[in-house]
């Protein structure tokens, strides 16, 4: 790969191997190699521009979970390393929570939750990152609701006046990454899925998923086949019913060893004005950011569908959005 380090087989190998070696080997200070100077880090709850403060909510976060792993499941991605590469990492993360912090007081609790991370990088080094946690499996594991956490740590934050924003488009800060991903097939028709169940073409569930396919869903949860796919993405998108849907990355890959797969950056932007998974009606607006993985296949002579997923947000961020504008703190 020209530009980047050597010791690196591919981009997998260079995403997968300086992900471990920062968090579990401890190589923080490896950030000022590896972490662009004005990186833009994007997450749910915040932005974060430059290396300093990328370092200091790392150890941050290990103080709190002194024992993190984070295992790699999956990296999809695309691009050159001439032009600069975008993965899509997917992670189940275990700790436990030894120390006191964003979560409150130590609790001891064993954590396992799910993390995808869309990262750029170019000549060794990442420099523009969307990320986002499982915060709902978090914070449930702990003995919250999303909705007590968040209001929770906006008191933590100072107060509504006070408290750290979440993501919204006027939040937001561009980087130095401008790509949409590629033309790969897999990526198109995992995109017109979920453009085609945000227009409310719920046909499109027993359509394009396999009956038995299995679903790994915010919170948490794993659900399996067409009723659990349906419920899922109904129950998201009747909250928001006039919320833009918009695509904003989409990448497919075919790999030898793997199933043919698909990874998507989409968000919805608009107000909470309808009944579903969030509750009561309450007129906010929220942005919500998605990441989601998709596999295809077949078990036999039938035409392939969509046989496992896995969509992350956060949870928290939309009740903060939410709580923010109704004053129920």
């Amino acid at each position: 790969m020209k530009g980047f380090d050597p010791k690196f087989a591919d981009f997998p190998d260079y995403i997968l191997g300086i992900t471990k070696e920062i968090w579990e080997d401890r190589g923080i200070a490896t950030l000022h190699r590896y972490y662009a100077p004005e990186i833009v880090v994007r997450s749910p709850a915040s932005v974060v521009v430059g290396n300093q403060g990328v370092i200091a909510a790392t150890m941050a976060t290990l103080a709190e979970f002194p024992d993190r792993q984070l295992l790699g499941e999956d990296v999809i991605w695309s691009g050159t390393p001439e032009e600069g590469m975008l993965s899509s990492h997917r992670i189940i993360s275990t700790a436990t929570h030894l120390g006191d912090g964003v979560y409150g007081n130590a609790t001891g609790r064993s954590l396992r939750y799910r993390i995808i991370a869309d990262c750029h990088a170019k000549d060794n080094a990442i420099d523009d990152e969307w990320l986002i946690r499982d915060q709902g499996a978090i914070v449930r594991q702990m003995g919250w609701e999303p909705a007590q956490y968040a209001r929770d740590l906006i008191a933590r934050e100072g107060g509504p006046e006070a408290c750290v924003r979440p993501l919204s488009p006027a939040t937001d800060r561009p980087g130095p990454y401008a790509g949409r991903g590629n033309d790969n097939p897999w990526g198109a028709r995992y995109a017109d899925l979920l453009t085609r169940l945000m227009a409310a073409d719920m046909a499109a569930v027993p359509a394009e998923y396999d009956r038995a396919a299995q679903l790994e869903h915010p919170g948490g949860v794993t659900g399996f086949g067409w009723g659990d796919a349906d419920r899922f993405w109904m129950g998201l998108r009747a909250a928001f019913p006039s919320a833009t849907f918009t695509v904003h990355h989409v990448i497919g890959r075919e790999d030898p060893t793997l199933p043919p797969r698909a990874a998507l950056r989409w968000s919805l932007h608009g107000r909470h004005d309808g009944w579903g998974v969030f509750g009561r009606p309450t007129g906010a607006e929220v942005y919500v950011l998605g990441l989601s993985h998709a596999e295809f296949g077949t078990l036999g002579a039938a035409p392939p569908r969509l046989r496992r997923e896995w969509v992350v947000f956060d949870e928290t961020a939309i009740w903060k959005q939410i709580l923010l504008h109704t004053g129920d703190l």
